[in-house]
C-alpha cells in the first residue's frame, strides 16, 4: 500500500506536468498526512489498517534506523519519510547519550488555576510575597555559614598539613616531608572521591553547567538533593586541602543552588516540611527563581562580591530574568557578604585556629596607585589576545581529555577512584619536587619584603631549602595553599621577587594540572585554576615591559587572570565586576573592561566557552539565545511533517483511551480538540488547550471518572482537586491501578486542560519561533495550521525543546549544512 499510494502521489504530479522536483521527501509528507487526515476525518480509512497491511515493509524500513522511544505512538505515520526529527529527551552529542525531561516554566491557566487566583485575598499574596523574601534571606545567610565552615576547615586542615612538612624540610629531612604530604594528600582525595563515587555522583564536577541547563528549562535530576549538598561540602574540603588544582567557587555556587532548591521544597524528600506555605512554591516556575537566588550567593560567597554575583546569575547561569527577581538576589547576595565579613571579624581575634582571609578577599590594592598611559595599551591589548587565544585553547584540550576521562569513567567506579588517586600523586610530587629545581634568592632588606624569608604556612617569602637571609620564589608559589599563591602572585610592589624560571615553571605546571585534575570524581571548580594559570603569564609580560610602563606587575598579573577567565569562560560584565570588587580599586576598570572585551572577542572566534563545551558533553539539551541562520530558512510546519502523527485527546475522553495513551507514549503534553456541529458547515473540530501527562496520572489516581459522557461542573472539579495536587508530579502510568469497568467510564478534561497555551502558525521561522520558545521558557509549543476547514485538522503539531536543537534539525535536514555553513563546533 506505501508504494502504491508513492506511485499515484508521482503519476499525479507528472499528469500535471509539474517539475519532479517539487516531489520531495518533505512534500510527499505533507501531502501524505494531509490526505490521512481527510480520510479519517470521513471514516473511509484508518492508519491502523494500512500499517496492518503493509507491516513487513515497515519493519523493515524501521530497523534501518535508530529506534527512538516517543515514537512508540498509537497509529505509525503511513509512510516512512526519508527525514526524521526526533522527538524524545535523548539528546545524541557524539557517543554520549543522556535522557532529559523539560521543566513545566509556563503557567498552566486551567480552571483550578484561574478559580485559586481569584479567591487569593490581599493577605494572602502578601504571605506570598513575604515568604518569597524570606527564603531568600535563608539562602542568603545559609550559604555564608556553609562557606565560613568550608573556608575554616580547609584553611585548618591545609595549614596544619604545611606546618608539618615545614617542620621536615627544616631539620633536612625532605623524603619524610614529601612522603608525609603525600599520605595526607592521598588521604584526602580518596575521601572526597569515595564520597562522590558512592554517595553523589552528581556531585562531582563544579556544577554551574548543570545550574545553567536548569535555568534554561532543562530537568537535571539529583542535582540538588540533601545528599548532593553534603557530599558537595565535604567533597570540596577534602579536595582543596589535598592540594588538586582546582578551586571551592564552582561548587560553592552548586551549593547555593542545593540550599535553595531543598528550602523551596521544604527539605529531602523524605522529611518534607508540610507547611501550606511551602507547598506554594512546589512548582518549577517558582522553585527556578530561587535557585537563581542561590546561584548567585554561591559566586557572592566564593568571591566577597555581592554585585558580582547578580551580575554571575545574569550573564552566564540565568536564561529567563526580571526585575523582581533582581532585587531578590542582591539581597540574598548582601546577606552572604554580611555573616562572611562578621566571621572574618570574629576570626581576627584568633578564635579560628589557622584560619585568615583565605577565600573571602584574595587581593586589595586600594592603596596601590595605578597609573598608566597611552603606551601602556599595547601591553594591555597584547595581554587580552594572549587570553582569548590560550582560553580557547584551553577549552580544545581540555574537552579532548574530558572525552577520554568520560571512557575511564566508563569503566567503573575503581577506574574513577584510580584515577583521582593517580592524579593527586603527580600533584603532590609536582609541588613538592619542582621548588627543588629554584635557585635561592638573597632577601632585600625593604619595605616590601621585611618579613623575608617567612616559614610558616603563609608569607611572601618562603624559605623551603634556603640558608638563611634567602627565599624559595617557587615555592612561595607551590607550597601553600591556592589562595594564598593568588594573594602572593599578585603582589604590588615586588619587582625581582620572582624569576622567569620560576614564573615559566609554574605557568607550563598549572596548565597540565587545569587540564588533567578537571574531570576527577571530586568536586571541582575552574575559576581558581584559569586565575593562576593567567596571572602567571601576566606577571611575565609584566616582567618583559620593565621600565616602559608604569603598572605594577601584580596589576599585570591581575589583568592576566582576567583575560584567561574571559578567553575560556567568555564573561564580562560579571567578571569585570568581580575583580574589581576583589582588588577594592576603581581606577583599575577601564583597562579590566578593555582586557576582558579583547578576550572574548578572540575566544569566541575559536570555539564555545568552557560551559558550552561541558553541556554539549553531558548531551543537556541547551537552548542558545541566538538562533542559527539557517533556521530562517525552515518552517515550523516543515519540523512538524517530519515528526509521529500527533496524538490528541478529546475534551470528554474514555479512561481506557488515556490509559492506552499514556502507557504507548511519553509526550508529556497532549492537545485537546473538541468536535462541534457548525450549522450549514457541519462537523468542526477546535483546540480547546494542552493537558499535561501529569494531570492524566492524577486523575486516573483519584479515581475522577464518570458515568456517562458530560460536562462537569466547577464545584465538582474543586471538590475533588486542590492547587497544590495540580502543581506537584503523579509519578508514572505503572503505579495506577484501573480496573476493566472503569475503562469505560470517561474523564472531562476541560477543567485541568491549560486553554491559553502559546501557539504559532505553521508558516514561522524556526528562528523566531526558538527566540519565543526560549524567552517564554516553554516546554510545549502548539504549531497552528494557516488555513481553517471542516476537513483541515486543527493542530499540526506540538514543538518541544528537542525539535529546536540545532544539531537535531540538521540530522533531518542535512541539506541546510551545506547551504547555510556549519555550526561552531567543539
Amino acid at each position: 500500500m506505501i508504494g502504491l499510494l508513492d506511485a499515484i502521489l508521482a503519476a499525479l504530479y507528472a499528469w500535471l506536468n509539474l517539475n519532479q522536483a517539487i516531489y520531495t521527501p518533505v512534500n510527499r509528507a505533507t501531502i501524505t498526512r494531509r490526505i490521512i487526515h481527510f480520510l479519517q476525518a470521513f471514516e473511509t480509512l484508518s492508519v491502523s489498517d494500512l500499517m496492518e497491511k503493509d507491516s513487513d515493509k515497515l519493519a523493515e524500513q524501521t530497523n534501518q534506523h535508530e529506534k527512538d522511544p516517543e515514537t512508540n505512538t498509537l497509529h505509525q505515520p503511513l509512510l516512512k519519510k526519508n527525514h526524521s526529527l526526533s522527538s524524545s529527551q535523548l539528546a545524541l552529542v557524539g557517543a554520549k547519550v543522556s535522557r532529559n525531561e523539560s521543566l513545566d516554566y509556563e503557567i498552566n491557566e486551567n480552571d483550578l488555576f484561574k478559580h485559586d487566583w481569584r479567591t487569593r485575598s490581599q493577605t494572602q499574596v502578601l504571605q506570598y510575597v513575604f515568604v518569597k523574601w524570606l527564603l531568600a534571606f535563608l539562602v542568603g545567610l545559609l550559604t555564608g555559614l556553609i562557606t565560613t565552615v568550608i573556608n575554616l576547615a580547609i584553611e585548618n586542615i591545609t595549614g596544619y598539613k604545611l606546618l608539618a612538612v615545614v617542620k621536615y624540610i627544616e631539620r633536612q629531612r625532605y623524603m619524610m616531608g614529601f612522603f608525609f604530604m603525600t599520605a595526607v594528600n592521598f588521604v584526602l582525595t580518596l575521601f572526597a572521591t569515595l564520597l562522590c563515587v558512592f554517595f553523589a555522583p552528581n556531585a562531582a564536577g563544579p556544577g554551574i553547567p548543570e545550574i545553567k541547563a536548569y535555568l534554561n528549562g532543562v530537568d537535571t535530576p539529583d542535582m540538588y538533593g540533601a545528599t548532593t549538598m553534603f557530599v558537595k561540602i565535604f567533597g570540596s574540603i577534602g579536595a582543596v586541602s589535598a592540594g588538586l588544582d582546582l578551586g571551592k567557587e564552582g561548587p560553592l555556587v552548586h551549593i547555593g543552588a542545593c540550599i535553595a532548591s531543598l528550602l523551596g521544597q521544604g527539605g529531602p524528600d523524605n522529611y518534607k516540611i508540610k507547611w501550606r506555605w511551602i507547598r506554594y512554591f512546589n512548582n518549577d516556575r517558582d522553585r527556578r527563581d530561587i535557585i537563581t537566588c542561590g546561584a548567585s550567593s554561591g559566586v557572592c560567597a566564593a568571591f566577597r562580591s555581592p554585585v558580582g554575583g547578580v551580575l554571575f546569575a545574569l550573564e552566564e547561569v540565568a536564561t529567563w530574568w526580571r526585575s523582581a527577581l533582581l532585587w531578590r538576589t542582591f539581597f540574598s547576595t548582601a546577606v552572604v557578604v554580611v555573616v562572611l565579613r562578621a566571621f572574618m571579624e570574629y576570626c581576627k581575634s584568633g578564635q579560628c585556629g589557622l584560619f585568615g582571609e583565605g577565600g573571602l578577599i584574595m587581593f586589595d590594592v586600594s592603596d596601590v596607585p595605578v597609573q598608566y598611559h597611552i603606551v601602556d595599551l599595547l601591553p594591555v591589548t597584547v595581554i587580552g589576545i594572549i587570553g582569548g587565544v590560550l582560553g580557547s585553547l584551553y577549552n580544545y584540550v581540555l574537552h579532548k581529555v574530558l572525552r577520554l576521562y568520560n571512557i575511564i569513567n566508563a569503566k567503573g567506579k575503581f577506574a574513577k577512584i584510580l584515577l583521582s588517586l593517580t592524579v593527586s600523586l603527580f600533584t603532590s610530587a609536582c609541588l613538592y619536587g619542582l621548588p627543588f629545581l629554584a635557585s635561592c634568592t638573597p632577601c632585600n632588606r625593604s619595605a616590601a619584603d621585611s618579613e623575608c624569608p617567612t616559614t610558616g604556612r603563609m608569607g611572601n617569602f618562603k624559605k623551603f631549602n634556603c640558608p638563611k637571609g634567602h627565599y624559595n620564589d617557587l615555592a612561595t608559589l607551590l607550597l601553600t595553599t591556592s589562595d594564598d599563591a593568588v594573594r602572593n602572585i599578585f603582589s604590588t610592589n615586588t619587582p625581582g621577587e620572582y624569576s622567569v624560571f620560576s614564573l615559566v615553571i609554574f605557568f607550563v605546571l598549572y596548565c597540565i594540572l587545569g587540564l588533567f585534575t578537571f574531570g576527577i570524581a571530586v568536586p571541582s571548580g575552574l575559576f581558581l585554576p584559569i586565575i593562576l594559570m593567567g596571572s602567571a603569564y601576566g606577571r611575565l609580560l609584566g616582567m618583559a615591559m620593565g621600565p616602559y610602563t608604569t603598572i605594577d606587575q601584580g596589576l599585570y598579573a591581575v589583568l592576566g587572570a582576567a583575560s584567561l577567565m574571559a578567553g575560556s569562560m567568555r564573561m564580562t560584565v560579571s567578571l569585570c565586576v568581580i575583580f574589581l570588587e576583589l582588588t577594592n580599586n576603581l581606577l583599575l576598570l577601564p583597562i579590566t573592561m578593555l582586557v576582558l572585551l579583547i578576550s572574548k572577542t578572540v575566544g569566541d572566534s575559536f570555539n564555545p566557552s568552557i560551559y558550552e563545551i561541558i553541556l554539549d558533553l553531558k548531551g543537556l539539551p541547551f537552548l542558545e539565545g541566538r538562533p542559527e541562520p539557517w533556521m530562517r530558512n525552515i518552517t515550523v510546519g516543515e519540523l512538524a511533517d517530519i515528526k509521529p502523527p500527533l496524538v490528541t485527546l478529546s475534551g470528554i475522553e474514555k479512561v481506557g483511551r488515556i490509559v492506552d495513551v499514556l502507557r504507548n507514549t511519553t509526550h508529556n503534553a497532549f492537545a485537546v480538540v473538541d468536535n462541534t456541529l457548525v450549522p450549514s458547515v457541519g462537523q468542526m473540530s477546535e483546540v480547546h488547550g494542552v493537558v499535561l501527562r501529569a494531570h492524566l496520572l492524577l486523575v486516573l489516581k483519584k479515581k475522577w471518572f464518570l458515568k456517562e459522557r458530560r460536562r462537569t461542573d466547577e464545584w465538582e472539579v474543586r471538590e475533588k482537586f486542590t492547587w497544590v495536587d495540580v502543581a506537584e508530579r503523579w509519578g508514572t502510568i505503572e503505579e495506577v491501578a484501573v480496573t476493566k469497568e472503569e475503562m469505560e467510564m470517561y474523564v472531562d478534561l476541560h477543567p485541568l486542560t491549560n486553554t491559553t497555551p502559546y501557539t504559532v502558525v505553521e508558516t514561522m521561522s524556526v528562528a523566531k519561533a526558538l527566540v519565543q520558545f526560549r524567552e517564554v521558557g516553554l516546554r510545549h509549543m502548539l504549531i497552528l495550521p494557516k488555513c481553517h476547514g471542516p476537513t483541515v485538522p486543527p493542530v499540526v503539531g506540538i514543538l518541544t525543546r528537542q525539535d529546536l536543537i540545532a544539531h537535531n534539525i540538521l540530522n533531518a535536514f542535512s541539506h541546510l549544512e551545506k547551504s547555510y555553513g556549519t555550526p561552531k563546533r567543539c
